[in-house]
């Protein structure tokens, strides 16, 4: 197709690609002028022409920080050879020589690498159809052989039992499988109603709905594993917050001091952002890449850390953000060794874990904790055995018990009888007549009044009676 119609979804990822065609466009067009104001001034005015070299400098950075975050949708989008070809006009424009004279070269490379990319009119149907199908809610499950190359670098304290926290679980099977004989208590939640309802027959407890709408302890868990939805779509509001860093944000502070992170993303959204969140709250950081089949298919690393008390100062991201340019260097999952991280031997209680939305499994869950229904339900030494007044009763109240229903049945006594109380309304008209002064007839005034009538209903052995 040609390009987009109005009316369809704005993807991150063409949004993005697009803001850095313009930038560049622009970018290289302001080099060129800046540059030829250095040659203007150099000789008739020094330090206007050291403030227009300056300004070149600022726009030569630009240049160099657009094409080093376009990488990161180009392989969103599988255009691997632009990404590529991205980093490397990166790093020439870095090392351009800027009082040169050869400038002509350099501006027609960057406008021609900018309006080669797919917008607009060059985005075609192959580029939208691979968006579409990683979007799917974001939604991709991590493959049994890979959670089992990770399980292999963890070691569980022995008789403790371990809290495991999954926010966005999908069917529950990762976290069941890290769990599977290790004496963990699971916990999940998950969005999709379909996918939490099969969770609930893996997991212990499940959360339905939203993770952001839940209700979960801090600090209770000693492993949180986080495999969140790589939203490229985006909001309403034209907002670009990705759901991979608002889940890693939200959800650390669940886990432990000493407790374990597994955190599975594409390599290429380990964004600074999202590595200075990791650095900030994270030791003894790594990366691991996937194996195989896997990695081609979806880029995934997993990162792994432990919890620390976040500190003023915070080592440099720097080490972490290249991998995000260089997968190559990202040492493959079957290469981690056994045991390489240890969860902490502290037994925690999570208090507080309630879904977005109740569900039924989790409601009799609860009630079968709470003794509220059994002591509603439990009866009273005043509820049992024969109850008589301190005081004769008077008619009225007799009256009240009576419609109540409270005295219906069998009386036991010398004449045995059943006996059924009713109260019914009884509505009374009275007429008065209306006269003049001068003794003429005006009309009649009629007036109802309403009341309540007492009937008890009697069976004898001699027959049946009412009382009123």
């Amino acid at each position: 197709m040609s390009g987009q119609p109005e009316n369809a979804e704005r993807y991150y990822a063409l949004e993005s690609i697009r803001t850095a065609r313009d930038q560049i466009m622009e970018l290289s067009q302001q080099m060129m002028v800046q540059r030829g104001q250095v040659e203007t001034y150099k000789t008739s005015d020094l330090a206007a022409a050291r403030d227009a070299y300056a300004e070149l400098q600022k726009t030569r950075t630009a240049i160099a920080e657009a094409l080093s975050h376009v990488r990161f949708p180009l392989l969103e989008i599988e255009e691997d050879q632009q990404a590529a070809a991205a980093g490397q006009l990166r790093e020439g424009i870095l090392r351009f020589n800027l009082m040169s004279n050869a400038y002509r070269p350099v501006y027609e490379a960057l406008r021609q690498f900018a309006s080669g990319f797919p917008v607009d009119g060059t985005t075609n149907a192959a580029v939208i159809g691979r968006l579409m199908n990683n979007v799917r809610m974001g939604y991709y499950p991590t493959d049994s052989d890979n959670i089992a190359q990770i399980l292999r670098g963890i070691r569980f304290p022995e008789g403790v039992t371990t809290n495991l926290l999954d926010p966005c679980c999908g069917c529950g099977k990762a976290l069941r499988q890290l769990a599977q004989g290790n004496n963990c208590f699971t916990y999940g939640v998950e969005l999709d109603e379909s996918r939490a309802e099969e969770a609930q027959t893996r997991l212990h407890r499940v959360g339905f709905g939203s993770y952001f709408f839940s209700r979960i302890s801090r600090e209770a868990f000693h492993l949180l594993f986080l495999n969140p939805p790589y939203l490229s779509v985006l909001n309403e509001s034209g907002g670009r917050a990705r759901h991979e860093k608002k889940f890693l944000i939200e959800s650390l502070r669940h886990l432990m001091d000493g407790g374990l992170l597994i955190y599975v993303i594409p390599y290429y959204r380990l964004t600074p952002d999202i590595c200075r969140v990791l650095c900030d709250n994270f030791h003894d950081l790594s990366v691991w890449r996937f194996t195989g089949g896997e990695f081609k298919k979806f880029k995934q690393v997993a990162v792994l850390g432990t919890r620390k008390r976040r500190e003023s100062e915070s080592g440099g991201t720097l080490w972490l953000e290249r991998l995000a340019e260089n997968p190559a260097a990202i040492p493959c999952l079957t290469e981690l060794p056994e045991d390489r991280y240890q969860l902490p031997a502290e037994p925690m209680m999570v208090s507080t874990f309630k879904g977005e939305h109740f569900n039924q499994k989790e409601l009799e869950r609860q009630l079968r904790q709470s003794d509220s229904f059994a002591q509603m339900m439990a009866r009273s030494e005043l509820d049992s055995g024969v109850k008589s007044p301190l005081l004769p009763l008077s008619i009225n109240q007799i009256g009240l018990i009576g419609g109540s229903g409270m005295i219906n049945g069998l009386i036991a006594c010398d004449s045995p009888h059943i006996i059924k109380g009713r109260i019914v309304k009884v509505v009374r008209t009275e007429t008065e007549e209306q006269f003049s002064a001068s003794g003429e007839h005006m009309g009649s005034e009629i007036t109802e009044t309403i009341s309540n009538k007492m009937i008890f209903n009697v069976l004898t052995p001699r027959g049946f009676r009412a009382l009123t």
